[in-house]
């Protein structure tokens, strides 16, 4: 690839970027799709909350956008849509909801920039009628002990009987919880369906009574939302000892089918807006994914909603970033370098040293950028930049993976509400322009 021609084209071919004003080109691309899919390039950037946050502001306000679905866990992301929706009682402020996001990496939803979207929703949603306040769920597999909890919290209240197939379930997991599922992958060698039938027994016996839990319609869905976690996380926890691509597989059908669950729980004309990672987002057919049998959600949208589905790709090409330097660690700011040498961060950077918007539909007819795999940066919860040109650049074509990518030249780390040692130290620019 001629890296000279490839900046030259993009250059030709990008928006400028300077404000969020200029975001009008992405609205129409937009249009009237049911499905926006809003990346990032890490968990731990500033600027990829605050933009998807504008970008999703907007198409609650003005395309009538349903709910938000983000890579987090149903429980936690069920109490932040119960706060916003004004029905949560016990917590009393947002910094409160999300406070109790305490599973590692917590400040992945746990951070200033999701507490001053949470009070835009919460007051978008005071001014609605109850049909019409936009929800917040997870669409993660992670949570089975906090979902089979919340099962039980629900079904002392409604059903006891059921209550007792809950409880057996529990008690099947309960030697393993320690370490989040490991000790559980490791016994399953040996005992392939370890808690397998507690957790399929405990799904079967909510659907059956689901037709006569008549109280809160939301939280019936929520119930069986978490009994099907619970089957999927006992299904992950499995695939995730054997290694190879199954696991990653079995996360991102959950979560396609989570959300399948919730347009339909919503109506046909609902339409949603998904907050993950640009490797779940991003159409996984256009990376070396696909060479180790690894799909995701972004792909499974694509194909099931033919369309009418938008991926939204971000990148940056330095700066700094929140992650941990091994899984469990303390977080850090970490500083990003700048991208590799022909890298997708690269050619950006030299096409502008500017905020960019890419439409793909503009660099479909370009061969050079249709027949190459470019590096395309992606970092995780955990990071450590003198490894990043061997493991942090995924393979891509971007035309094929995203319909618009927007570039940010240089990003900033997050605020996370879990800091040491004062706790909750408000950043001086909250609430970060809302």
């Amino acid at each position: 690839m001629n890296e000279h021609e490839a900046i030259e084209s993009i250059s030709q071919k990008a928006y400028p970027l300077q404000s969020k004003e200029q975001l009008l080109p992405l609205f129409e691309r937009i249009g009237d799709a049911r499905i926006v899919m809003l990346g990032e390039a890490s968990h731990g950037t500033h600027e990829y909350y605050t933009w998807r946050s504008h970008i999703s502001k907007r198409l609650i306000e003005e395309k009538g956008f349903s709910f938000i679905a983000v890579e987090g866990d149903w429980p936690d992301c069920y109490r932040i849509n119960r706060f916003i929706k004004g029905y949560d009682t016990n917590h009393k402020s947002a910094v409160n909801v999300l406070s109790a996001f305490n599973r590692w990496p917590t400040w992945m939803w746990a951070n200033w920039e999701i507490v001053a979207f949470t009070e835009w929703l919460y007051k978008h949603n005071s001014k609605m009628p109850a049909n019409k306040k936009a929800g917040f769920f997870g669409l993660d597999v992670y949570s089975l002990w906090e979902s089979m909890e919340s099962i039980m919290l629900y079904l002392n209240k409604t059903d006891k009987s059921a209550l007792k197939v809950a409880e057996q379930a529990f008690r099947c997991f309960e030697p393993y919880r320690k370490d989040e599922g490991t000790s559980y992958a490791s016994a399953s060698q040996f005992v392939p369906d370890l808690c397998q039938n507690e957790v399929v027994d405990l799904l079967k016996e909510i659907q059956q009574k689901l037709p006569t839990y008549n109280t809160d319609y939301e939280n019936v869905f929520s119930a069986e939302q978490n009994a099907l976690v619970a089957v999927n996380a006992e299904k992950y926890y499995r695939a995730m000892i054997k290694g190879g691509p199954h696991s990653w597989n079995v996360r991102d059908r959950h979560m396609s089918d989570t959300l399948d669950r919730l347009l339909k729980f919503h109506g046909e004309n609902s339409k949603v807006i998904v907050w993950e990672h640009n490797t779940h987002i991003g159409d996984a057919r256009a990376t070396d994914m696909v060479d180790e049998g690894m799909f995701n959600i972004g792909e499974l949208a694509r194909i099931k909603y033919p369309n009418n589905v938008v991926l939204v790709g971000f990148g940056s090409f330095k700066g700094s970033v929140t992650a941990g330097k091994s899984w469990g660690a303390p977080m850090k700011n970490i500083q990003v370098p700048e991208a590799v040498k022909g890298s997708w961060e690269y050619l950006l950077h030299h096409a502008a040293k500017e905020n960019m918007l890419l439409l793909m539909d503009d660099f479909a007819s370009d061969d050079m950028f249709m027949e190459n795999h470019i590096g395309h940066r992606a970092i995780g919860v955990v990071y450590n930049p003198q490894y990043e040109q061997y493991g942090n650049y995924v393979p891509s074509i971007l035309p094929l993976r995203y319909d618009a990518f927007i570039y940010l030249d240089e990003t900033s780390a997050l605020h996370p509400l879990h800091i040491q040692p004062d706790g909750k130290q408000m950043p001086e620019t909250y609430p970060f322009g809302v």
